[in-house]
């Protein structure tokens, strides 16, 4: 399955929900990012391959951390998704520059397991970001990138490059990409029989009786 099929099936058939439940039946239970990771405005959607970035503590004097930062922007492929998580929470891993030089590279979004600022700048850019919340606390001083393109823990959720990354006003979730045309597909079947079991309950049907004669629910 390419890139684009993915990106067109996802975005226009599938969401989180759906996603998530095949991921739980498959065993793999610890996808979704921590809750508080949620779309800064209604409507943003991010598909995409994750581009994974490790953040740690730091108590560098402002300008000393630039270097990692600048080259994981740069380093940003189209379609990929840049994933941040790590270090110290209270300050903005995310903003209006940032959002400016990713989507220059060609990536389609971005999820950080800490805040974002520049809110209206990054707003107004028209671009999916995906954060704790807006907190205008500079990371400069507080946070800095080791590494990107590797393979990190985020609450627990193991991600490595290239693997698919799904959010929307639900959330954000990892798909392996080992797995992911699996996956895509029995989504697919799971949202054809929820289709059918609205439509019975739709007609009149009572949910158990739903239930039983579709298998989901």
């Amino acid at each position: 399955m390419t890139d684009s099929s993915v990106d067109l099936i996802v975005r226009e058939k599938l969401y989180t929900a759906v996603i998530g439940d095949i991921l739980d039946q498959m065993g793999y239970v610890t996808q979704f990012l921590p809750a508080d990771v949620r779309a800064i405005a209604t409507g943003m959607k991010v598909v995409g391959r994750a581009m994974p970035v490790q953040l740690a503590a730091s108590t560098k004097v402002r300008g000393q951390g630039f270097a990692n930062l600048t080259a994981a922007l740069d380093h940003l492929n189209e379609g990929e998704v840049y994933l941040a998580s790590g270090g110290n929470l209270q300050c903005a891993a995310w903003g209006e520059l940032m959002t400016a030089a990713a989507r220059r590279r060609g990536a389609v979004g971005a999820v950080v397991n800490a805040f974002h600022r520049d809110t209206d700048r990054v707003l107004e850019q028209d671009w999916p970001v995906f954060s704790r919340g807006a907190y205008a606390q500079d990371a400069a001083v507080r946070s800095v990138i080791v590494d990107f393109r590797v393979r990190i823990d985020i609450d627990g959720v193991d991600v490595s490059p290239g693997d698919l990354v799904v959010g929307d006003r639900d959330g954000v979730l990892i798909v392996p990409q080992l797995v992911e045309a699996e996956v895509l597909g029995l989504a697919l079947q799971k949202m054809e029989a929820e289709g059918r079991v609205r439509a019975a309950i739709d007609g009149g049907a009572s949910a158990t009786d739903a239930f039983q004669a579709f298998g989901v629910f």
